[in-house]
């Protein structure tokens, strides 16, 4: 759980992302979301809403756990 915590601090300061993180936005039931890579195969999907400054932490988990495969 200290890399989901240190990735979420760093999101709740407004940090870009380091590359490793493999932070994208998501299209499709996702627009406006974004996803990084905790670990390759454990994601965090989440939204800036900038106007009220809130993070919403969406969901975590795998690939297949969170589309489905």
């Amino acid at each position: 759980m200290a890399l989901l915590d240190e990735v979420i601090e760093k999101l709740r300061l407004g940090q870009t992302l380091e590359e490793k993180y493999r932070d994208h936005e998501l299209k499709g039931n996702f627009v406006g979301f974004r996803e990084c890579h905790i670990k390759p195969d454990w994601l965090l999907i989440y939204l800036i809403e900038e106007d009220i400054l809130t993070l919403t932490l969406a969901d975590t988990g795998s690939h297949a756990d969170l589309f489905k495969m």
